[in-house]
């Protein structure tokens, strides 16, 4: 068993790992105590990656047209067509579409052949979806794409302001740097967010601002402050009027301001992390910059303890902005002044170099339904479903005369579309660097030898700029070489006063690439010694709230989107996680209870979500937490793990005028109770064909489980539904007086290989138990066909924490002997012991049991 630190595949904090490998493919997991993001803590996704590190549903060969092809002819084909549209219809009819999953030499690649050899700066990444706000309010503020704080700071910091982010299930690890902050140094905690999220729960103060309040808010905290504008100038640039220009209407109740307001003055150390929430809007960049103004004002920026942190959605954004990886950049932070397109131009030795910005990721796709674009090649991400209002993107796709996807899975919604497959290696096979949300730059390293004909993203695009005719400006044999050559890019960057400089790793050798430990460029607060700007100062940014949109009759609800704590973008990884699929098995519409009152919902029903865009159906989840008059619903589902709960094709592709962010946090939507006709689901060995074709209901949702699939179905229409299941020796019960069918098939051994349970007026069995049968020989077909064993065992509930795979009826024990605190919950049980993310759902279940031994008392 052999031993490697590598880095976590998931979001922008940027854990690090200890791997070992125990197998062909298999490895155990477990958080480095000495990498400085995590400090050896992993939340529930990075703790169970060992869980996706097989190989059922990869994409292992290059193909063509859907045939199977040698790398050659694949490398070729990429080339030549690529080459073609170029010469007949000029470079900006060529686009590239990335994504954070890359890693910082493949992304460097990716950007060098685009911009620096095929002439335009049609290359844009999914960091457009989550990030690009906070990357033009830094860059409107402080000149650079800076983000002046580290993790370390939250550890300092008396008042925490957290804006848009679901902390505790987002980003598990920064939760619980802040509960220990809490706990240890009483810092005091404020959430910012629509929602009563589980983060707010937690929280000393929740403000629940209007969809899109931020800016008002922030304004007119930065209007109450006691400022010496005199002061302030020394530092900051101020535009005129800046000062009478700025509105102290907020929008909240008033003493919940004056809450607020206090706690902002009487903090010596304030960090505001934004995440997401705001970053997500059509004034997403004047959220950013109405925060960084308030820091900038009141001097809580450039030191220990204090400063606007913008939090990264996906482990590599921050290297993807590095390298320019976003269309309105060139690498290294570099604009498109002449002056600075010279200086790319004459160190990559090319006289292509693109003109201008390129198409931001909604008109890219926009361009690409036109006919504008007529080659498109898509890495490591899934837009035809990710992006907003995907049903345009994904006619888009289907008008391209060519799409080329770089992927690791066989079958994906984008690659159902894509004319040439390119198999690219995954997590645990890439060998390079990403850059976390503080500017710490990790290794993450292969543990695997290369499955298949995979390769590596850096070394794909190679092959084929060599194929263009390219060979010496990409003469790379090792990703160490890349990055050697985007180290010494940066003395560019440097020479011009920007703080991105990694020039002390330029002439690194292989081995010392190989040694590398997490490092941070830029120091811990790297504008202390000045801005780069023309005049070493910050700049203070007019910001306006947007006009409040009035709903139309037709659309009165107000739409926003999240992620779930165990689920991590569309579950091309975290889907093959049994572990993962506890939390939430299906995707849920959150509804206030009043509005769902009204409509005729009850939790649990099916129901109808639709905007102008089209419609999707979703599982209704009652809850106290949503405003009246909005809904919120999960990003992660797909065509390939459900038949209607997309939610890419039904949010706003409104975008932010600065940084071309589409405003995923504010669609109007109309919801109504859907009544099926049958509800049931479906255990099975083996993935149920679900290809467009294929009927299982108008209703289906898949999710792993231990040996198998699990599907939840519902349908208008009466089916076969023996049909449904796998050919084997079949047995059917059957009640009509009831509604109820339920059948079983086993293999010739007499080994369980599927369950399907039909209702259409009672109740459905248990699904765990029902699905633990799969795999084992059935010996007592009754009582599967019960859907409870003869004896029952202990009932463990609903899991809660998944790291330890505790239960709702184990946890509610613990307490019940005596566990009154969640250290106390964790010491007796285990649960909350490991991400910390489930704590929010622990101390509700603690305040519970609280209220109800204090009514019973009296």
């Amino acid at each position: 068993m052999r031993s490697i630190k590598t880095t976590c595949a998931y979001c922008g904090v940027g854990c690090g790992i200890k791997a070992s490998v125990t197998g062909k493919r298999s490895v155990t997991i477990e958080g480095d105590v000495d990498h400085p993001a995590n400090r050896g803590s992993l939340c529930s996704k990075g703790t169970h990656l060992g869980e996706t590190v097989g190989l059922e549903g990869r994409l292992l060969l290059p193909m063509i047209g859907g045939e199977p092809v040698s790398w050659d002819q694949a490398t070729t084909e990429v080339a030549s067509r690529m080459k073609t549209c170029i010469d007949e219809h000029g470079p900006d009819s060529v686009a590239f579409y990335v994504s954070g999953q890359l890693l910082t030499e493949d992304y460097y690649i990716a950007n060098k052949l685009m911009k620096g050899f095929v002439g335009s700066s049609n290359i844009d990444t999914n960091s457009r979806l989550c990030m690009a706000s906070a990357v033009a309010a830094h860059n409107r503020a402080f000149g650079e794409d800076i983000v002046p704080c580290t993790y370390e700071d939250l550890d300092h910091a008396d008042v925490i302001l957290l804006v848009g982010s679901n902390t505790a299930w987002c980003h598990p690890v920064i939760w619980q740097r802040i509960e220990k902050a809490r706990e240890e140094n009483g810092t005091k905690l404020v959430v910012i967010d629509p929602r009563r999220t589980e983060t707010a729960e937690r929280a000393d103060l929740h403000i629940s601002v209007e969809p899109d309040g931020d800016v008002a808010l922030f304004d007119a905290l930065l209007a109450a402050s006691d400022l010496d504008h005199a002061k302030v100038a020394e530092t900051c640039e101020v535009p005129e009027g800046f000062w009478d220009s700025r509105s102290p209407d907020h929008g909240i109740d008033p003493q919940l301001f004056a809450e607020l307001t206090q706690m902002v003055a009487g903090s010596q150390n304030l960090i505001t992390l934004f995440s997401q929430g705001a970053n997500q809007s059509r004034c997403g960049t004047d959220k950013g910059n109405a925060i960084i103004n308030l820091h900038l004002a009141t001097g809580h920026i450039n030191r220990r303890g204090a400063g606007p942190f913008s939090i990264t959605g996906q482990p590599n954004a921050m290297g993807g902005r590095e390298v320019g990886g976003l269309a309105n950049m060139l690498a290294c932070h570099m604009g498109f002044s002449d002056e600075e397109r010279s200086a790319v131009g004459e160190f990559w030795q090319t006289d292509r170099i693109s003109q201008d910005m390129g198409l931001k990721a909604v008109d890219m796709f926009e361009a690409v339904h036109r006919g504008d674009i007529k080659f498109i090649w898509v890495m490591a991400t899934n837009p035809a479903v990710s992006m907003p209002n995907a049903s345009r993107v994904r006619e888009a796709l289907e008008r391209c005369e060519t799409v080329v996807i770089s992927e690791v899975l066989e079958d994906t919604d984008t690659g159902r579309l894509a004319h040439i497959k390119l198999p690219a290696l995954g997590w645990g096979e890439k060998d390079g660097t990403v850059t976390n949300s503080e500017r710490v730059v990790s290794h993450q390293r292969a543990l695997f030898p290369a499955p298949g004909e995979a390769r590596a993203d850096w070394r794909i695009m190679v092959d084929v700029a060599r194929a263009m005719g390219f060979e010496a400006a990409f003469d790379f044999d090792t990703p160490a070489s890349v990055f050697r050559e985007y180290c010494a890019m940066t003395a560019i960057s440097a020479a011009r006063g920007r703080k991105l400089d990694m020039t002390h790793w330029a002439d690194c050798s292989d081995d010392e690439y190989e040694a590398m430990e997490p490092f941070r460029w830029g120091g811990d607060h790297p504008l202390a010694a000045g801005y780069p700007t023309r005049s070493g100062k910050a700049k203070l940014i007019p910001v306006s709230a947007p006009e409040r949109r009035p709903l139309p009759d037709a659309f009165p609800m107000r739409l926003n989107t999240a992620r779930y704590r165990d689920q991590w973008h569309t579950m091309t990884r975290t889907g093959y996680s049994p572990r993962l699929a506890h939390h939430r098995r299906e995707p849920l519409v959150e509804v206030h209870h009043d509005d769902a009152l009204a409509l005729g919902i009850a939790d649990g029903d099916l129901a109808k979500v639709a905007t102008k865009h089209g419609s999707s159906l979703y599982r209704a989840q009652l809850s106290a937490g949503q405003q009246r008059g909005t809904l919120c619903v999960p990003m992660h589902w797909t065509d390939i793990t459900a038949s209607a709960g997309r939610t890419g094709k039904l949010s706003s592709d409104d975008t932010d005028p600065f940084s071309g962010q589409p405003g995923f946090k504010d669609a109007p939507a109309f919801l109504e109770s859907v009544v099926p006709a049958w509800r049931g689901f479906l255990v099975s060995r083996i993935n149920v064909e679900t290809a467009p074709e294929t009927f299982l209901g108008e209703y289906w949702v898949k999710s792993r489980v231990e040996g198998g699939w699990l599907y939840e179905l519902a349908g208008m229409q009466e089916l076969d539904f023996a049909s449904l299941l796998p050919v084997g020796a079949l047995s059917e019960v059957s009640f009509p007086s009831k509604g109820m069918q339920r059948f079983a098939v086993c293999d010739e051994g007499g080994v369980l290989d599927a369950a399907l349970f039909i209702t259409r007026n009672g109740d459905l069995p248990a699904r765990d138990w029902v699905a633990k049968q799969l795999g084992e020989p059935l010996e007592d077909l009754p009582a599967l066909l019960a859907g409870r064993p003869r004896v029952a065992g202990p009932d463990r509930g609903a899991i809660v924490c998944v790291c330890h795979d505790i239960g709702t009826f184990e946890i509610e024990d613990a307490i019940a002997g005596g566990a009154n605190t969640l250290p106390a919950i964790g010491r007796s049980c285990r649960a909350g012991n490991n991400c910390g993310s489930c704590r929010p759902e622990l101390a509700r279940m603690l305040e519970s049991a609280v209220q109800e031994i204090k009514e019973a008392a009296e």
